[in-house]
């Protein structure tokens, strides 16, 4: 997205103070406060990818009025309780080695995807990401792209709470 358009969505505005004084006011009206917070698990694979950040978020609650006490699981028990939605919270990590969008829509938003893990469906989406896909010209295909995005922030479809990068050269000649 251009360096503009992320801070126009929700959640995504770089006052983060602003966005925390928001969050608390949200949380007061359903009745938590600095004397009364909301208990939630949060719970994740035990590896650190997973897990760092999963502490982080838990850091980050503290300042909403929200206590979060981490649920760390091994591989085999995390699969299928995410499967079965069977958290309050849960951090899972969604990676694409495609640099496209294709993938991480399909795999991920429309409905009935087998990683649609938080079930989200919109049909009005699952068009948008056809059309896409379809699309040959770079620039139009960037503002669809743009505009599933902003839809998947509104509907809090899965909030993304960061990007990682990550890059490998693999070329046996490349040296130093």
């Amino acid at each position: 997205m251009p360096p503009d358009l992320p801070k126009t969505l929700p959640g995504y505005d770089p006052d983060v103070e602003k966005s925390r004084a928001r969050a608390r006011s949200l949380m007061e009206k359903l009745g938590y406060g600095p004397d009364k917070h909301l208990a939630v698990t949060v719970s994740t694979r035990n590896l650190a990818p997973y897990r760092d950040p999963a502490v982080i978020l838990i850091d980050q609650l503290k300042e909403i009025y929200v206590d979060g006490v981490l649920d760390p699981l091994d591989t085999t028990q995390w699969h299928p309780k995410l499967t079965r939605k069977d958290y309050a919270v849960g951090l899972n990590i969604t990676e694409t080695a495609v640099d496209d969008p294709d993938p991480a829509f399909y795999e991920n938003y429309v409905c009935g995807a087998m990683r649609n893990y938080t079930g989200y469906c919109n049909a009005e989406v699952d068009k948008m990401v056809d059309a896409q896909s379809e699309e040959s010209d770079v620039e139009k295909r960037k503002h669809i792209v743009w505009a599933i995005e902003k839809k998947l922030a509104s509907d809090d479809a899965r909030p993304i709470l960061f990007y990682d990068r990550v890059a490998n050269c693999w070329h046996p000649k490349s040296r130093g």
